[in-house]
């Protein structure tokens, strides 16, 4: 099973911290956020990680290598300054990926929840599986609606969830879209349309850390919780 961390932001919301530092490298209870993704990854069974990156990208595959520290195989997708967005970034890496279904998850989020009953496999017919979360206070209206396990565009009158920034893909959902800077949410709006999305809701803690407050909110919990 193969899965790919998205590693290629510029973090922007978190400067100065990521002036010079690439937001997945930044610590929580000591250890670099995409750490604690790959020692997720790994107790669920994935064997195979590609990580794409943009901004100061060396220093990730200096700090991570090849995987070996934590008995996977990983390997890097570079993109061009600015970086390609999550499809765009998705689409580059899809030689790395394979043809079987893969899963993404977002390098700067932090979670606890055991990732071992992820499914490994889709649905007939279905191109995504969304993890979606309870909404934080930064997105208390949400991203999607969700009923009866199939997730759909949300409409205002919706009780919507938040994308975790985790999702098990086809390789099929990218194969109509050409190479370049691609947001992933049209992609997913798209198949939804047409009820080719299932999701489900993450259980645990969840947090993107997304601003140097969070970050540091994030560190007082996990300190006061050891």
């Amino acid at each position: 099973m193969k899965a790919m961390i998205l590693a290629a932001g510029r973090g922007k919301r978190m400067q100065p911290l990521t002036n010079l530092t690439p937001k997945p490298l930044l610590k929580v209870a000591g250890k670099p956020l995409i750490e604690h993704i790959i020692e997720k990854l790994v107790d669920a069974g994935i064997t195979e990680i590609v990580i794409n990156h943009a901004w100061l990208g060396d220093q990730l595959e200096n700090s991570l290598g090849d995987g070996s520290r934590w008995g996977v195989k990983i390997d890097y997708s570079p993109e061009p300054e600015g970086g390609l967005e999550t499809a765009g970034g998705i689409i580059k890496a899809l030689p790395l990926l394979g043809r079987a279904p893969f899963w993404v998850i977002n390098g700067d989020i932090f979670i606890d929840a055991d990732l071992r009953d992820l499914p490994t496999e889709l649905a007939s017919g279905d191109l995504a599986h969304l993890m979606l979360v309870e909404n934080p206070e930064h997105n208390p209206k949400g991203d999607f609606a969700l009923k009866d396990g199939r997730v759909s565009e949300k409409k205002p009158e919706d009780d919507g969830y938040t994308f975790a920034g985790i999702g098990l893909y086809s390789p099929e959902l990218f194969a109509d879209y050409a190479a370049g800077f691609r947001p992933l949410k049209p992609l997913l709006v798209h198949a939804m349309s047409k009820q080719q999305v299932s999701a489900c809701v993450l259980k645990g803690r969840w947090t993107d850390v997304g601003t140097p407050a969070r970050l540091s909110q994030l560190n007082q919990e996990v300190e006061d919780k050891q």
